[in-house]
């Protein structure tokens, strides 16, 4: 049951955008972006999304997906458009769109998508903090947004089995008895 009182606000009033440029000191072997160096990028921008949205400070829960779809080369840019597409109580899902740019040509790419949970925490004492839920307007936020409770429920499936799996291994180091 939906508490009538809670406030919702809008997919786009936590839209950030962040562009780069593809240095050479980013990228891998294959002279395309390495891609630790674009995670880092997408959780940078989806964290403000959700400190954006919630109004407070937040932690990455975890990255539920990072599709790669198109390698960012070296002298191109890279653009990662994020906002909020669901909240739960504490949590909210943040979507990425990553877009490369051929800056010689112009010509812009879908170079990855990814979903991103966070959690709400109050800044002075670091408790779970309530969140507002959210309302998707353009065509694509609607898309989107209509696929949150059906990832929120894959999460949740995956989660336990992950807590479980952490109970089987070991923290003992690898070249003690």
């Amino acid at each position: 049951m939906v508490n009538q009182n809670r406030e919702v606000k809008k997919s786009w009033e936590s839209k950030v955008i962040q562009t780069h440029r593809v240095f050479p000191g980013d990228v891998n072997s294959h002279r395309t972006l390495f891609g630790g160096k674009l995670m880092s990028y997408i959780d940078d921008t989806a964290s403000i999304s959700a400190s954006r949205h919630s109004r407070s400070d937040v932690v990455t829960a975890s990255m539920d997906t990072l599709d790669f779809l198109h390698p960012l080369n070296e002298n191109h840019s890279v653009c990662i458009e994020s906002y909020v597409t669901g909240a739960g109580s504490t949590s909210m899902e943040v979507f990425c769109k990553i877009m490369g740019e051929d800056l010689s040509s112009g010509e812009r790419y879908l170079a990855a998508t990814s979903f991103i949970t966070f959690v709400a925490v109050a800044k002075e004492k670091g408790e779970k903090q309530l969140v507002p839920l959210v309302e998707p307007s353009t065509k694509e936020e609607k898309f989107v947004c209509e696929g949150y409770e059906a990832r929120k429920a894959q999460r949740m499936s995956s989660r336990s089995f992950h807590e479980q799996f952490a109970q089987t291994i070991t923290d003992q180091l690898p070249w003690s008895n």
